[in-house]
């Protein structure tokens, strides 16, 4: 979005926007603000100017349904409004969850009642949502945990490839240095 777009100075002519608000908007468009929040205050200052939803979309290149909203607040003098709606979805995961799940994948599922002995994105979706009252698709489980650096695949230890686990086995492969092949 072009960050210089020339606001015309309307000659004492406000159509939705009080002279106040109009100033408020202009000065906080001076300030560092992320391109969405900058977006809803050129959409409302265009809106001002009188121009239209369509205008408004090709100038700034944002879809009809931004431009609608802010246009509306505009003309309904909600304009000071412009950062009470927070951008994006909001976030249903907080840090609570977070650990409440790291909690639980760093334990069995039998010491919380369960009959399985590994939990799975599933299991651990249901448990937490009946616990926190927070659903989460199984999928964002997993997500979640592979950020965490944790997983519910079973790893089991590694034996240790030393010949003393080695008396078990009928085949032992080993390397063999230049000495033993020169023999």
């Amino acid at each position: 979005m072009n960050n210089l777009i020339n606001l015309e100075r309307n000659k004492g002519v406000n159509r939705y926007l009080t002279v106040f608000q109009r100033k408020t908007l202009e000065n906080t468009l001076q300030k560092e603000l992320s391109e969405q929040y900058r977006q809803r205050i050129l959409i409302m200052l265009l809106t001002d100017e009188g121009k239209t939803q369509s205008e408004i979309c090709q100038i700034l290149n944002c879809c009809p349904a931004t431009a609608r909203h802010w246009i509306l607040m505009a003309k309904t003098g909600m304009a000071h409004q412009w950062q009470n709606s927070p951008i994006g979805r909001p976030k249903t995961i907080n840090d609570q969850y977070l650990e409440r799940l790291q909690e639980l994948v760093n334990h069995s599922p039998q010491d919380y009642g369960y009959a399985f002995r590994r939990w799975t994105g599933k299991w651990l979706s249901q448990h937490l949502a009946r616990e926190l009252g927070i659903e989460v698709n199984e999928r964002h489980i997993n997500r979640l945990l592979h950020k965490m650096g944790l997983s519910t695949s079973y790893h089991p230890e590694r034996p240790d490839d030393s010949l003393e686990n080695t008396h078990k086995c009928r085949i032992i492969i080993r390397d063999l240095s230049s000495t033993d092949l020169e023999k």
